[in-house]
């Protein structure tokens, strides 16, 4: 269904907040990941705001669909997101990867109200997606289970252990999401070990593709939507994001990868007002 208007401007301005929310924590904290967390913006937005069924004064509702962000070091962006929402208090941010705050440098879900599980070991994530969707099918369960991976991960060869299996136990109520952002760590994916053809490498694992813009909120929502008419097997959006999307001298770039710079604090937070 599309969106109208009042509904898209709402979630640009939700989008908006949650960059700003990024910028401020890993730019105080001197450190985080804002690059790959600017790009996930818009999947965030649109999954937590529009499509995932969750009650934020019961994160632990049985009945919840479930999410896992396999690229757990783009925590400043789920952190900003579960904010947005109203899972914890705005406050928490000012000891983002402090000891002594409870938003550390990946999600760690004994301490962080609205998190379904710990993440950070690249790889892994999507095997825990595929456990949750595959014991909601065997408890007869009707919830969803969405993941994030990324396209740096996605040289590991767990995801495609992962993959294999979700198709194989047919969990089409799994649906994940690459964000495809084309950088990693120390340079561009394709110099470093080019996962495409990626679109054909899920397909012939069994596993329905759909491609968006992953900023266009509109085209992840009709994606979404496709996604969950899906039978018999697992789905995976390959949304074309940017690195550091939102901040120029973020943007395209490893440099940001994983530190954080307060003095550029402020016309970072300027760009994406």
């Amino acid at each position: 269904m599309p969106l109208s208007s009042e509904e898209k401007e709402s979630l640009v301005a939700v989008a908006a907040k949650i960059r700003s929310n990024i910028v401020e924590m890993t730019c105080i904290a001197g450190s985080g990941h804002p690059g790959g967390s600017l790009s996930a913006v818009e999947i965030l937005t649109v999954l937590f705001n529009k499509v995932m069924k969750i009650d934020p004064k019961n994160p632990d509702w049985p009945d919840r669909d479930r999410f896992v962000l396999s690229k757990g070091h783009a925590a400043s962006a789920l952190y900003g997101t579960l904010i947005e929402r109203g899972f914890f208090p705005r406050e928490e941010m000012n000891l983002f990867r402090n000891i002594g705050g409870i938003l550390q440098g990946h999600p760690n879900m004994t301490k962080v109200p609205g998190l379904d599980i710990s993440s950070g070991s690249l790889g892994q994530g999507l095997s825990v997606a595929t456990g949750m969707a595959l014991g909601a099918k065997l408890q007869k369960k009707d919830f969803r289970v969405y993941a994030i991976i990324g396209c740096g991960e996605s040289q590991e060869g767990q995801i495609w252990e992962a993959g294999m299996a979700a198709a194989q136990f047919q969990l089409d109520n799994l649906t994940a999401f690459l964000d495809n952002n084309g950088v990693q760590l120390d340079g561009n994916t394709s110099d470093i070990i080019d996962i495409e053809p990626v679109v054909d490498k899920w397909r012939a694992f069994r596993w329905e593709v759909f491609t968006c813009d992953g900023h266009n909120m509109e085209d992840l929502l009709a994606c979404v939507e496709k996604a969950r008419q899906v039978k018999g097997k697992p789905s995976i959006i390959i949304a074309k994001t940017t690195k550091g999307k939102g901040v120029s001298f973020m943007e395209d770039t490893c440099t940001w990868h994983g530190v954080g710079d307060e003095s550029q604090l402020d016309a970072a937070l300027e760009e994406v007002k």
